[in-house]
């Protein structure tokens, strides 16, 4: 897997979701290429509503392949502000395009921004090789 599928602005949780935070102040997250891959053909995506409070390290939605369910872990902690409402009827853009049009939440980051144990683009495919993927 070559690096440029993994944005180097990004960070990177260890359950795969990514987050785009240019600022101190908003996110956007969604699943990695990898996570993508390895759910499968993706046939429907539950989101949290706007106005939702998500923590790091907490679930906050969940995707369904034809593998499998699995739930989508916030990596950020705040208040959803945007859901990317076109996955509800195109899932499929998830497997298409991970890391642009198959965002998933923007969140009104808490205070703190986005947590430090997050990975960088390294250190997410340093994950990747240990894990075997």
């Amino acid at each position: 897997m070559s690096q440029s599928n993994y944005p180097a602005q990004f960070r990177y949780s260890t359950e795969h979701e990514w987050v785009d935070a240019p600022g101190p102040t908003a996110a956007t997250v969604g699943i990695t290429d990898h996570a993508q891959h390895a759910l499968g053909d993706i046939v429907f995506v539950d989101l949290p509503r706007v106005g939702t409070a998500v923590e790091a390290g907490k679930p906050c939605g969940s995707v369904e392949s034809v593998k499998a369910v699995s739930e989508i872990f916030s990596p950020v902690t705040g208040e959803v502000t945007e859901v990317n409402a076109t996955l509800a009827d195109h899932p499929e853009i998830v497997n298409q395009d991970p890391h642009v049009k198959g965002w998933m939440i923007k969140v009104a980051l808490a205070a703190g921004g986005v947590p430090s144990e997050l990975m960088t683009v390294e250190q997410y495919q340093e994950l990747l090789k240990r894990e075997g993927s």
